[in-house]
């Protein structure tokens, strides 16, 4: 058996790959090994010399196994060791430059309109993006023939047949933000609504979800006059002119009477937009008084309260202020177009520390 064992254990240091190794296991602890065929050979022997050689059979076919086992692990970690060597990458290679990110326009802006209305007394409301068509429609004084109400421009979500619930839509506008902020708190009130909205409209101006921002304001003798400085503060700010002339002219709007659309005087001049001078006017955004049966469904009394409302896309101030062509470029993902009208994320927008820099 010493000269099994040195046999086997000599071979067994010196295979060089796993079938090797299989070889030398049939060979000596298979069913017709050589170790197999001398525990055959106890039944031939006296009690006393089984006593003596089975242990000692055993102890050898154990020390094999346990061999085996340890060259076969040594192996597969040298194979691994190979592998690793081939496959081996240095991550620490400087093959690109570590860039910071940047704040996306519509983010940038909105921070900016909101700080401007905050400097103004107007607190920031919020609301469901999924909307039943009561707030998004019916409480704003929107009739049900009213062409925003077909599928063709809102987004329904579906429902089963026999559902009896009122339909509910991706909201159009974040006018139902302003109902839900007067049942809340009543009058008087003074905030902003900014957020996601979504139309069925898709090309260089127009994207089935954009953002807006809304105001409102109400209180026992706001007029279409608090309205027009309102508007004229916040153009200023946003643009950063020291001048603005702003142009109502006579619209409709079902939420609110009387109504006005809201031009700026700007000029072209080298393809860039200049505010406040120039003889062009750019329409920015809606406005009006609060229509009564608005204030109604808010559960405001028109007889004792009046307020104004406006609203204006953030994407298309942000296209204006930053000279962006296509607004489908603001949801592309394109790393280096955020690269080029990004912002630095340290760069908070404050009044009186700059809105832009």
């Amino acid at each position: 058996m010493d000269d099994l064992r040195d046999k086997y254990l000599t071979a067994i240091a010196g295979a060089n790959d796993e079938a090797a190794l299989e070889d030398l296991r049939v060979q000596a602890i298979g069913k017709k090994g050589e170790v197999a065929l001398k525990m055959r050979e106890l039944g031939k022997m006296t009690p006393e010399e089984r006593q003596i050689m089975g242990p000692k059979l055993n102890a050898l076919k154990d020390e094999i196994t346990s061999a085996i086992v340890a060259k076969k692990s040594a192996l597969e970690d040298a194979a691994l060791d190979e592998r690793l060597r081939g496959e081996w990458l240095d991550v620490t290679l400087p093959g690109r430059t570590r860039r910071p990110g940047t704040i996306h326009p519509i983010s940038q802006v909105t921070e900016e309109v909101t700080a401007i209305f905050a400097d103004m007394g107007f607190a920031v409301a919020e609301g469901p993006q999924i909307e039943s068509d009561w707030y998004n429609f019916d409480a704003l004084n929107i009739p049900g023939h009213h062409p925003a109400r077909a599928e063709m421009d809102t987004f329904y979500l579906h429902r089963d047949a026999g559902d009896d619930r009122p339909p509910h839509v991706l909201r159009t506008h974040t006018s139902p933000v302003q109902i839900r902020a007067m049942q809340a708190q009543g009058a008087p009130i003074r905030v902003i609504a900014p957020g996601r909205v979504y139309r069925a409209d898709y090309d260089q101006t127009h994207t089935p979800m954009f953002h807006q921002i809304e105001g409102l304001a109400i209180d026992r003798d706001i007029s279409m006059a608090n309205l027009k400085w309102v508007l004229e503060e916040f153009v200023k700010a946003f643009f950063e002119v020291d001048h603005v002339d702003l142009r109502f002219r006579a619209s409709h709007f079902p939420f609110t009477e009387p109504s006005a659309e809201v031009d700026i005087r700007c000029s072209w001049e080298g393809g860039t937009l200049k505010v406040g001078e120039g003889d062009d006017w750019l329409e920015i955004l809606g406005s009006g008084m609060v229509h009564p049966k608005v204030l109604q469904a808010g559960n405001i009394d028109p007889n004792a309260w009046q307020g104004f409302a406006f609203g204006l896309g953030i994407d298309r101030i942000a296209m204006l202020k930053y000279g962006i062509p296509d607004l489908r470029a603001f949801f592309d993902s394109d790393l280096r177009w955020l690269r080029h009208y990004g912002f630095a994320a340290l760069d908070v927008p404050t009044l009186h520390g700059g809105l832009s820099r």
